[in-house]
């Protein structure tokens, strides 16, 4: 049997991915994420990219490679439901920024998965702090539709998109609205057109390529949508605003909608519950920054949760390129607003897998998993604690990044300038 001698020294070792083989993260706390709960002095069992095993009296394979968690806390890996990671590079640089196109003739047919960089330098930094998977976004351009969102690995590798045209995103907050000609009335007449143009995708385009709201090649990439068959995600916040949402669904089956914001949710949670629409929210958002956030709560998350609705956690107080890595932070700040531990570790990990429809596939660890695992020096949401070793697909991944070479390269320069001309 191979071992190392403890999670820290897996990122010794890698100088290169390694092939598919078999690990077996022992002697840990492993927080499942299934009925199993969270079992003490644990062993998760990895083979060939998927979990095969998961539980105190695990055998070893002889050819295992063992990595020793010491006691630490091993869970699934960080699922941010909301970001644009691989999309910026520098935020105030137009040549490294793909997030939205406001001046293309197009909106919903723009994919992310376009723009998507694997080896941009802010992809590590998220990895390294246990952030695995991602739904990236895109952000809107001359109408309310930004485009096509895909699904993420952190793995730093080309194949790292997983899923291409997962959801549609649209914005009918306050931007959404200016967007759509200055008015919210404006902004759900314009949804509804291109619904109607979508559904009519190819036949009323047969003489024409543009629609009363969308062009043809819009029209199709809306088409899954009409049909059901991808999720809209819709960029919301006001009460009112997602009572209408509510309605919209009702009137618009098989659409599917998840909302994202949903600052006043907690005031309509229990319509939210009844109708099944699963919102993402960031738990630090406690003050208005609009008209459309007046009642931004601090309890947000604990009164959803306690009504029933899927909710999901994300960074929106932040920037979402280089800032999902903070997600165990929100939770953990949920966790002081009322939400359980439990609940609130399953919102940034499972949940968000199960709104984009791959919970059977990430976000939990049990056998038919992939084998995403993170080792923790503590409890992950502890705003002290820190990844030792994080696994994606099976494969322990380099806990290295620009910043952490950055500051070992200047962590120990002497100044060797006369003193005299020393600050």
């Amino acid at each position: 049997m191979k071992k190392l001698i403890s999670a820290f020294a897996v990122s010794l070792t890698l100088a290169a991915p390694a092939l598919a083989q078999t690990y077996a993260v022992t002697n840990g706390r492993v927080v499942t994420n299934t009925e199993s709960g969270t079992l003490e002095n644990a062993t998760v069992l990895v083979r060939d990219g998927d979990i095969v095993a998961v539980g105190s009296g695990v055998e070893v394979p002889a050819e295992a490679t063992v990595i020793d968690a010491n006691g630490g806390w091993v869970t699934p890996g960080v699922f941010a439901p909301y970001s644009q990671i691989g999309l910026i590079e520098v935020g105030l640089e137009d040549s490294t920024n793909d997030q939205g196109a406001d001046e293309s003739p197009f909106s919903v047919a723009l994919d992310v998965t376009d723009g998507f960089n694997p080896n941009g330098t802010h992809v590590a930094s998220q990895r390294i702090e246990g952030l695995t998977r991602a739904a990236i976004f895109p952000s809107t351009g001359h109408n309310i539709f930004g485009g096509q969102g895909a699904l993420i690995s952190t793995s730093g590798a080309a194949e790292s998109v997983f899923e291409s045209g997962s959801f549609v995103f649209a914005d009918l907050s306050e931007s959404g609205a200016r967007r759509a000609g200055g008015s919210r009335p404006a902004a759900w007449a314009f949804l509804a057109a291109a619904l109607a143009d979508a559904r009519g995708y190819p036949g009323r385009f047969a003489g024409d390529h543009e629609g009363d709201a969308l062009s043809r090649y819009d029209a199709a990439a809306l088409l899954p949508v009409a049909r059901g068959r991808v999720p809209l995600v819709v960029q919301i916040n006001r009460a009112a605003d997602i009572r209408r949402a509510i309605r919209f669904q009702e009137e618009n089956a098989p659409v599917r909608l998840i909302l994202v914001g949903a600052t006043e949710a907690w005031m309509v949670a229990d319509e939210l519950a009844e109708a099944g629409i699963p919102v993402i929210i960031d738990p630090l958002h406690d003050l208005p920054f609009n008209f459309d956030s007046i009642g931004a709560s601090l309890q947000n998350a604990a009164h959803l949760d306690e009504a029933g609705v899927t909710v999901a956690y994300a960074t929106l107080t932040a920037d979402g390129y280089f800032n999902a890595r903070l997600l165990p932070q929100n939770a953990g700040n949920a966790v002081a607003n009322g939400v359980s531990w439990d609940a609130a570790f399953r919102a940034i990990t499972l949940t968000p897998a199960e709104i984009f429809g791959v919970g059977d596939r990430y976000g939990a660890l049990a056998p038919g998993y992939a084998g995403d695992v993170v080792v923790w020096d503590g409890d992950p949401l502890e705003v002290m604690s820190a990844p030792v070793a994080v696994l994606i697909d099976g494969e322990p991944t380099e806990m290295e990044s620009r910043q952490t070479r950055l500051r070992d390269r200047y962590i120990n320069i002497t100044d060797e300038t006369p003193f005299a001309y020393r600050d």
